[in-house]
């Protein structure tokens, strides 16, 4: 009974550490959006202003032009979408399916149940709800 609590509670522990890290990672990302569009909207406001003087100045719509210029890359940076990362494993020698059992109670867990943190295989078995680490076993 021991065991099950405390990789329950282990197991709890991680959903909080990737929550708490999701969080964070909202919060810079809402920082990042908030500042940068406080910077277009001054390089904009600026930009205006310059290409309004450059009747005085002509050299003053260059300056006009490299804020705009600035602006949009901002807003670019600001409205990327993040990419993707897709790894595809190459494997040089014959492979064989293995059953996956819980270290804990024996039972056996479905490859379903498997999911990559911070990349490494982690399974929860469905049983026990014991969290472990998947260990490929060496060939020899």
């Amino acid at each position: 009974m021991l065991n099950y609590a405390a990789s329950y509670q282990g197991a709890d522990f991680r959903d909080k550490i990737k929550l708490s890290d999701f969080h964070s990672s909202l919060i810079v990302n809402i920082k990042i959006i908030i500042i940068g569009a406080i910077a277009v909207i001054v390089l904009f406001f600026f930009s205006i202003i310059f290409a309004l003087a450059s009747v005085y100045a002509p050299t003053r719509l260059i300056v006009a032009a490299l804020l705009f210029v600035v602006g949009f890359g901002i807003v670019y940076y600001i409205s990327r979408k993040p990419k993707t990362i897709v790894q595809k494993l190459e494997v040089s020698g014959e492979m064989k399916a293995v059953s996956l059992k819980c270290p804990n109670c024996g039972a056996s867990v479905d490859a379903k149940q498997i999911k990559i943190v911070s990349g490494v295989p982690y399974a929860t078995c469905p049983y026990c709800g014991h969290s472990f680490e998947v260990a490929e076993e060496p060939k020899w």
